[in-house]
């Protein structure tokens, strides 16, 4: 694949509703996780809680460029898509640390302007239903793969290495932590499969 020249965000405001209530709102702060803020979210979480998140689907379906890659080798790392569901977690946050940890989140997620932050109807595991704020990959955007072959997808997976670790690594991680959490995705641990295959 050719070399993406990514534009970085440079603005330190919430650029969207979703944004401003995640900072702003009162009470507590639901966040929903499906990839790497389920293993490293960056904060301590007052409670941690499986749920599901129906009319969107994880997928390897993000050209990384930083964490996971280079604009000039790309790696890949997980996105929310539309159509079916997503088991993940629930991560709640304290009122009186909602507006430092969204705006953290939003630095690290909203790098590229790559995702949609919306505010996600969660099913928990104990049955209650939270809105939870989560990011939602934005199709339109040249960092989104989700036209690649699986194949494809395996070469950025092997060759991706960024400065937070490779992407293979990240995937491993995310894997594992479903696994700890009784969580089977059988889509990402046949890439895991293929990767360790020699």
């Amino acid at each position: 694949m050719p070399p993406l020249t990514p534009v970085l965000s440079t603005a330190p405001e919430p650029q969207s509703e979703a944004e401003r209530r995640a900072r702003f709102g009162t009470g507590d702060l639901w966040v929903f996780a499906y990839g790497s803020l389920m293993w490293n979210p960056g904060f301590d979480p007052q409670e941690t809680v499986p749920a599901r998140v129906h009319g969107y689907h994880r997928d390897l379906c993000v050209a990384s460029v930083r964490y996971r890659g280079t604009p000039e080798c790309l790696g890949i790392v997980l996105g929310l898509r539309q159509g079916g569901s997503c088991q993940g977690m629930a991560l709640r946050v304290a009122a009186a640390e909602r507006q430092a940890v969204a705006a953290a989140l939003d630095e690290r997620e909203l790098i590229t302007r790559l995702y949609h932050p919306r505010f996600l109807s969660c099913h928990l595991q104990d049955g209650r239903r939270v809105e939870a704020y989560g990011y939602v990959v934005d199709p339109t955007h040249g960092q989104y793969l989700g036209h690649l072959s699986r194949e494809e997808k395996l070469v950025l997976l092997r060759q991706g290495v960024g400065c937070n670790g490779t992407s293979a690594e990240y995937l491993r991680n995310t894997v594992a932590c479903l696994d700890r959490q009784g969580i089977t995705d059988r889509r990402l641990q046949g890439y895991l499969a293929a990767l360790n295959r020699p």
